[in-house]
């Protein structure tokens, strides 16, 4: 059977909900592995943390049962493979623009002879099974991100690539890419261009035979997308969660203060 959640959760037609960790920090990772998400990602790339959180956080997930995955920080051979031989078993690699890319991130992932991934599997062996070295190239997922406008003109020679498990979308850079900066930075797009754009990396990607998955910022975008069709969709990560519930929480004590407050005062010119 598979060890990948992931994998599983796809062979049974049903979408993935997606964590995402940008605090380098191991309680924060085993907190949010126990809220029921499918997967949680370490971000390397964006998140404020290097590769001595990364062990840590990966260890602390593996008391529950999220797939945990790894976006490095670029297309690396070095991070790649120290991300995989640390437990993770997914890996989204950003700013793929060509095919060429695309293989040789496959490439990274799988050993020999279907790619160059070097055997040192460290932690693996003790997150996964001694068997791990033997259905590793099957059960570990390979996602290439498509956010730049060479990774749109080249979309459709990208999603062929053998060995590529499926495309995860980052909607602001791609917005960048693809319209410089006449629309604000974001995720949840709502433009027609945009949307259009999204629409087609999902819609080439399935007719290639892989998995479309798309970041968004609200879980309300995210349902949208599961509705189009995405195969995984990516919620709020921690630092918004933490922010968001943190200055609600603060404007719900505020106001109930200032009603107390304004129920206690006596009327103005109330003789004393």
């Amino acid at each position: 059977m598979s060890q990948n959640n992931i994998r599983r959760l796809w062979q049974q037609g049903k979408p993935v909900l997606n964590g995402w960790l940008s605090i380098g920090n191991a309680f924060t990772a085993e907190i949010m592995a126990q809220q029921g998400y499918d997967a949680v990602t370490i971000d390397q790339q964006h998140g404020f943390l290097g590769y001595d959180a990364l062990g840590p956080m990966l260890q602390a997930m593996k008391a529950s049962p999220v797939t945990p995955m790894v976006r490095v920080p670029w297309l690396s051979a070095g991070d790649i493979m120290k991300a995989l031989d640390g437990g993770a078993l997914g890996i989204i690699c950003p700013m793929i623009n060509t095919a060429e890319e695309a293989q040789f991130l496959v490439s990274c992932m799988r050993y020999p002879p279907h790619g160059q991934r070097s055997m040192g599997p460290t932690r693996a062996v003790f997150a996964h099974g001694a068997d791990y070295g033997k259905w590793a190239d099957e059960d570990v997922l390979c996602l290439a991100m498509i956010e730049t406008a060479d990774g749109m003109k080249n979309l459709r020679d990208i999603v062929r690539t053998p060995g590529l498990d499926g495309v995860y979308i980052g909607p602001a850079d791609l917005t960048l890419g693809l319209t410089g900066r006449k629309y604000p930075t974001g995720f949840d797009r709502e433009e027609p261009e945009m949307v259009e754009a999204i629409r087609t990396v999902l819609s080439e990607a399935h007719a290639a035979g892989i998995k479309a998955c798309l970041h968004c910022g609200t879980s309300s975008y995210a349902a949208k997308a599961i509705g189009w069709g995405f195969d995984l969709v990516t919620l709020l990560n921690d630092v918004r969660l933490l922010a968001g519930a943190a200055k609600a929480s603060i404007d719900e004590a505020r106001k109930l203060m200032g009603e107390t407050v304004a129920t206690a005062a006596p009327p103005r010119n109330a003789g004393y």
